[in-house]
């Protein structure tokens, strides 16, 4: 048995809990990628004749920097009739929906009594609550999707290697067996992939969450804190983390690199050295400004895109959430909304313990991105 540090906690050792058989099933698919991608296809030819006449219509994409509010904006959004998005029982098996929703139909269904995830921030989940499931797909075709010395950007037009076509089955044989009507997907790596995903989908709708940078930063850094205690005593959850494909916060934390390389190094330099708070600025900074610049610079991708500010959420959710569901052309009840609307309030479980000078550092290196962020909400 691997043995505690001094300095860790048994609540530490139980932010993550990844029993022998999740553990055996993530490395059976998740580490034989090829293998799998030629099950998938043929459950594809298998299923053709059923998903021939299912239409990938509007589909909704959550993206925004971790802890932007984006899990939130997400389960909402899949509460609307018809609206399919990957749960986690979807995981590991998302390359074969259909084969996967035969077998759990022949299953004994598991706890659903909800439970607090392990971010350890008040959302109760269970396996049926929408999740982040995409990238291990994304990962197996793109294989510098995580690698920091590249842009990580994807663009239309590029060498894709068949991923398109992989990826627009994957979704209409998920909404077949959901018997879904619109496609939801959170992914916090799809910053980088939104003109691409634009290209594929000239309908699709993008939903971005962003979080003024202070208290955005002071979320990032305790979750990364508690990640990262997790992870030195237990190591079969980070492997099983970096199999999902992320790599937000934690041991194995790595910066999304946004085309420029010099930059990103910097960040990650300031993260192994002893200015945390600064690279996590500049970080926030660097992601957000590339998406002002693209959404300035690409009128058609501005048009599909709709900003969702976390403490404006919070102050007026009503409004904020009918002008969502407006953008992402889901026809709602007044009801509804008011039903979501009093799920939305500013956290309570952390408080923010940045001095004064930490704050002019952070306002210093984030404000004008973020008044540019709130010129385009305005716009």
């Amino acid at each position: 048995m691997q043995a505690m540090p001094s300095n860790a906690s048994h609540d530490d050792a139980s932010i993550f809990q990844v029993s022998n058989s999740m553990a055996l099933f993530s490395w059976l698919i998740c580490d034989h990628p090829g293998a799998w991608k030629k099950i998938a296809e043929l459950e594809t030819s298998i299923v053709a004749d059923t998903i021939e006449s299912v239409t990938i219509d509007r589909p909704v994409y959550v993206s925004g920097l971790a802890r932007s509010g984006s899990t939130i904006l997400l389960e909402l959004l899949a509460q609307v009739q018809g609206v399919v998005s990957h749960c986690y029982k979807d995981f590991p098996p998302i390359y074969t929906p259909y084969a996967w929703h035969s077998l759990l139909r022949h299953m004994a269904p598991g706890d659903a009594k909800p439970a607090e995830r392990a971010h350890k921030d008040g959302i109760l989940v269970t396996q049926d609550s929408p999740e982040a499931m995409e990238e291990p797909l994304w990962m197996s075709f793109f294989p510098d999707a995580h690698n920091p010395d590249v842009s990580n950007v994807i663009t239309p037009g590029c060498d894709d290697a068949g991923f398109a076509e992989f990826y627009d089955s994957t979704i209409r044989k998920l909404l077949a067996v959901r018997d879904g009507t619109r496609y939801l997907a959170k992914g916090n790596y799809q910053l980088t992939r939104l003109e691409y995903l634009l290209d594929l989908y000239s309908d699709a709708k993008f939903v971005l969450p962003v979080r003024e940078p202070a208290a955005h930063i002071a979320s990032l850094v305790k979750q990364h804190n508690l990640f990262a205690r997790g992870q030195r005593v237990n190591e079969r959850p980070r492997k099983h983390l970096r199999r999902m494909g992320h790599f937000e916060f934690g041991l194995d934390r790595i910066p999304i690199n946004t085309g420029d390389t010099n930059r990103t190094a910097e960040i990650s330099s300031l993260w192994n050295s002893d200015q945390e708070l600064l690279g996590w600025a500049r970080y926030w900074n660097q992601v957000y400004e590339y998406v002002a610049e693209r959404l300035e610079a690409n009128p058609a991708l501005a048009e599909a895109s709709h900003i969702v500010v976390f403490e404006d959420l919070c102050a007026l959710p009503a409004g904020q959430l009918r002008r969502l569901f407006a953008h992402c052309g889901l026809d709602v009840k007044p009801e509804f909304v008011a039903a979501a609307a009093a799920r939305i309030k500013e956290p309570t479980y952390y408080q923010s313990d940045f001095n004064d000078t930490e704050l002019e550092m952070i306002a210093t290196e984030t404000a004008a991105t973020m008044a540019r962020i709130k010129n385009l909400v305005a716009s």
